[in-house]
C-alpha cells in the first residue's frame, strides 16, 4: 500500500483509478470499483482533478483506497495505518482487520501497539541482517535490547 507511487499526476482520480483497474484486468467491474474507491478515500470533488493538485494527504488516501478495490494475497504496507485523520486511522486499521484470514500482511511501523496488533512474526534488520522471529513480541524485544544496549 503505497503513498502516490502508480499515479499519474496529470489523469484524475477516477483516470487513475479506471487505469489501475483495467490493468489487473477488472475493467468489467469499474462501477463497482470506483465507487468504493470514491466511498473509501473520502475526497469529494477532488476526485475529479488532477492528481498534482492533491495535497500528500489525499494522495495517501486515494493510494490506500484504491490498494483496497482489489483482492490481493499479500499487502504490503509501510506506516499507512499513520496517515490522516483519526477517523481515517480508524479506517484503515478496520480494513486491514477485515483482510484477516483473506490475504497476509507485510507490514513496516514505528508503532510496537500497531505491529503487536496485527503480526504474528516479525524480522528485525540489524546490521545488514535479518533475523526471522515466530511471535512478533520477540522481534520487539530484541529491537529493544539493542537500542539501549551501549555501542561498542
Amino acid at each position: 500500500m503505497g503513498f502516490g507511487g502508480g499515479l499519474q499526476g496529470s489523469m484524475t482520480g477516477r483516470q487513475n483509478t479506471k487505469f489501475v483497474a483495467r490493468i489487473h484486468g477488472k475493467g468489467h467491474d469499474l462501477p463497482r470499483i470506483l465507487q468504493q474507491v470514491q466511498d473509501f478515500a473520502e475526497i469529494g470533488p477532488a476526485f475529479e482533478q488532477p492528481i498534482k493538485t492533491y495535497s500528500s494527504g489525499m494522495k495517501s488516501r486515494l493510494q490506500f483506497a484504491l490498494s483496497l478495490a482489489f483482492d490481493f494475497d499479500v499487502y504490503i504496507s509501510d506506516e499507512v495505518t499513520s496517515t490522516g485523520d483519526r477517523a481515517f486511522k480508524d479506517k484503515a486499521v478496520q480494513a486491514f482487520k477485515d483482510k484477516v484470514g483473506k490475504a497476509s500482511l507485510i507490514m513496516v511501523s514505528h508503532s510496537e501497539k500497531t505491529l503487536q496488533n496485527f503480526c504474528q512474526a516479525g524480522v528485525w534488520l540489524n546490521q545488514g541482517k535479518a533475523q526471522w522471529f515466530d511471535r512478533i513480541d520477540d522481534a520487539l524485544r530484541a529491537y529493544r535490547d539493542s537500542i539501549s544496549s551501549p555501542i561498542l
